[in-house]
């Protein structure tokens, strides 16, 4: 009895590499579909947040949005490249996972190393809002907001508004106060009675500490999902080299 023909030895590795490359597709697809919902949400919710850190309205939303929908289209090119077996198409798929890669590499190597610059730059952008508080409308609306939501008041604490112009004829923003009810224009002109009626936490410091004990956790996950897209190249590779070796085509 003759033995199998390299073709029939070789089709089940085929199968076997198909079904991982479609099954890491579908991974990464659903993946670009969370960076597409954290660019729209970002953009809705957090557009306040980012242009006090900016001080200029940013493309940060929209560069998410572009890249999770980048991330979905080529998912979606890469399970059909997989089904019709087409090795340029692999190869294609291959170098866009690797230019993810090293984009995501590069940006959490950057995130890290500069992490202590980034926190410089943020509480000096932080503080210098709250110094022109009333001076221009995106930087109070910002302002305002990030106290209402973390439940926070100042940069370091509540006392920092004594140092603005803004308190010497207004006191303390209403968006410090606990409960708006408790809070008369008397009462935020002196710092003594605000004390128990604002929120006593620096917005600032609250923000960093938070980041800083979750600091390796991100770390983490940022790097696990950057190197991630090394078993998308392997799987693709793999597969076209065994495509084009062996002449194996989709009926």
């Amino acid at each position: 009895m003759s033995p199998p023909s390299r073709r029939l030895q070789t089709k089940p590795v085929i199968t076997c590499l198909k079904t991982f490359l479609i099954s890491y597709s579908l991974i990464f697809w659903f993946t670009g579909m969370i960076l597409l919902a954290v660019g729209v949400w970002g953009k809705v919710s957090l557009e306040a947040y980012i242009t006090l850190a900016s001080n200029e309205t940013t493309n940060a939303p929209y560069v998410l949005i572009g890249t999770g929908a980048a991330i979905i289209i080529f998912g979606l090119f890469g399970c059909f490249a997989t089904c019709r077996g087409s090795p340029w198409m692999l190869k294609l798929y291959a170098m866009f996972l690797s230019v993810v890669f090293l984009a995501e590499l590069v940006a959490g190597i950057s995130g890290f190393v500069f992490r202590h610059e980034i926190k410089e730059k943020l509480g000096t952008a932080y503080q210098n809002a709250v110094k022109s508080y009333n001076s221009t409308e995106s930087s109070r609306t910002a302002v305002d907001a990030i106290q209402r939501t973390l439940q926070c008041c100042g940069v370091k604490n509540y006392t920092d508004w004594a140092e603005t112009d803004y308190f010497k004829y207004q006191g303390i923003p209403a968006s410090c106060c606990k409960v708006n009810t408790n809070c008369p224009p008397d009462t935020l002109k002196d710092l003594n009675r605000a004390k128990n009626e604002v929120y006593n936490t620096g917005c600032f410091s609250l923000v960093t500490n938070v980041m800083e004990s979750n600091l390796d956790i991100i770390a983490g996950i940022s790097f696990g999902i950057a190197f991630f897209q090394l078993i998308g190249v392997f799987l693709a590779c793999c597969l076209s080299r065994y495509i084009t070796n062996n002449q194996y085509e989709m009926v």
